[in-house]
């Protein structure tokens, strides 16, 4: 599995699940970010997240597909 980090930008406090996903360049639109999150294909340290915008903070670990995105502030 393939470990990446992911900085939160500055002055903000967490990113949004979704806009990870495109961030990290795993789903193409918002809208395959939405399909892949109700198709129970993303954990959020280790549990199968099924909140959308479920707000990533420092520490929190992702994993979709063979990545695992480690959050950092």
């Amino acid at each position: 599995m393939d470990k990446e980090i992911f900085k939160i930008q500055e002055g903000q406090d967490y990113i949004e699940l979704i806009k990870l996903l495109k961030a990290m360049q795993l789903a193409a639109s918002g809208g395959e970010a939405k399909a892949m999150v109700e198709d129970g294909l993303v954990k959020l340290n280790g549990n199968t997240e099924s909140r959308k915008r479920a707000k990533l903070r420092a520490g929190d670990e992702v994993q979709c597909f063979d990545q695992l995105i480690v959050i950092e502030s």
